[in-house]
């Protein structure tokens, strides 16, 4: 089974707190978080996010080499195919500080395994699509809708996910007055790793997110899932209304 990224997790809530923080630049609070994260960590999966942000920020190559190297070792150690989206990053991180410290054997030996780990995505679903309108089964879901995000924006991809989490949060988020929907949905063309937040946030697709210019034909829809409480709603759309952030469309 593979690991499904929760948003509310409370090591990954913690980085998020410490990404807002290192975004309004307070370094050393940012520091403070996520050394926090690393040490209420519970499993390697928690250990690999927190050791990866704990790298980011680090100013010395030999600590930042340190915590990328720690968090390979863990994301390794859980041999997930979902976590297998983040060698590449965490490959070429290495590679990048053992070229900044003069050795450029480690360094090419990691930019090769970086360049070696990389590939179209070959997640085999069940993919998800979370929205409030009223749809059916063999229904088309197509490009050319606003954005969640940026209202004013015409979408040239179709979203959809295989973590039921992100479907969820994104049937909170889109627009309408309907109830929130998580369809099951399988991909009728090719479809790659969604950009906007691949290597974003957190390193890979972690989300397991995704788009495509094919349609994506409803298969059935989820009736039972985790719904977020009514503080989580709030701290999501508080956070949707300040981001600033440029969408790759």
């Amino acid at each position: 089974m593979k690991i499904k990224f929760d948003p509310n997790n409370p090591i990954i809530k913690l980085c998020m707190t410490g990404m807002g923080l290192e975004e309004g630049g307070n370094s050393d609070e940012a520091l403070a978080m996520f050394q926090k994260a690393w040490e209420e960590t519970r499993d390697d999966y928690e250990r690999f996010i927190a050791s990866y942000h704990l790298g980011r920020i680090q100013k010395s190559t030999i600590d930042k080499l340190k915590w990328m190297e720690t968090s390979l070792h863990c994301a390794l150690k859980i041999n997930d195919e979902n976590v297998k989206s983040a060698y590449p990053t965490l490959y070429l991180n290495i590679a990048k500080c053992y070229e900044e410290l003069g050795d450029f054997e480690n360094a090419k030996i990691n930019y090769e395994l970086s360049n070696a780990t990389k590939g179209a995505p070959t997640d085999d679903g069940p993919f998800y699509h979370g929205t409030k309108a009223d749809l059916k089964i063999d229904d088309l879901l197509t490009a050319g809708g606003n954005s969640n995000y940026k209202p004013e924006l015409k979408m040239n991809h179709i979203y959809f996910t295989a973590n039921i989490n992100s479907a969820g949060l994104a049937a909170t988020l889109a627009k309408g007055e309907g109830r929130e929907r998580i369809y099951i949905v399988e991909p009728t063309g090719e479809f790659e790793n969604d950009p906007n937040v691949t290597d974003k946030k957190f390193p890979g697709n972690l989300t397991r997110s995704y788009r495509s210019k094919k349609p994506l034909r409803i298969i059935g829809e989820v009736t039972d899932w985790t719904k977020l409480t009514p503080k989580e709603r709030r701290e999501w759309s508080d956070k949707l209304a300040k981001n600033k952030g440029e969408i790759i469309n």
